[in-house]
């Protein structure tokens, strides 16, 4: 039986996931820069609304934010940058379509392992003993390897809010 707080989270988890689906990897709901510089993504359902604000290319440094009923209620802030000055052919669409493999029970970036071709995507976390694999408290790390040479990282952290 899921209590009231669980269920909660299992809605902020699907709609994280409907949302990281329909944006950045997806290359939808662009919205006009918030900040100077800033590349935005917005999506909103029912009373949630998501936006995902980066700034850099190369070296890259972003944060999400979920708002139910226009408060703030989770957030999540990442760093990530190439390892090199050429990640290989089609690392972007590679790293997209990883992206859209979010999982309700890990929506944070992508998923812990995705191979295709000479790409591997690894994504590894630390979450609380909380709901849902640490949606209210956690931190991780993804890396893509290109011929078994890491050529990407990025490290993230986040939790509810509210």
């Amino acid at each position: 039986m899921l209590t009231g707080r669980t269920m909660k989270i299992a809605g902020l988890s699907a709609f994280l996931v409907e949302a990281k689906r329909n944006t950045y990897a997806a290359q939808r709901g662009r919205v006009p820069s918030s900040r100077p510089e800033s590349h935005d993504f917005a999506y909103e359902k029912g009373k949630f609304r998501y936006l995902d604000s980066y700034v850099g290319e190369i070296r890259f440094s972003g944060e999400e934010v979920v708002w139910y009923d226009s408060k703030p209620v989770w957030s999540m802030n990442y760093y990530g940058r190439l390892l090199g000055p050429e990640p290989g052919p089609g690392f972007g669409d590679f790293l997209k379509r990883a992206l859209l493999l979010v999982s309700e029970t890990k929506p944070f970036r992508g998923p812990d392992l995705y191979e295709q071709g000479e790409y591997r995507f690894v994504q590894t976390f630390d979450g609380g003993n909380e709901t849902l694999s640490g949606i209210e408290d956690f931190s991780g790390r993804e890396e893509i390897l290109y011929r078994d040479v890491a050529v990407y990282r990025l490290w993230f952290h986040g939790g509810i809010i509210a």
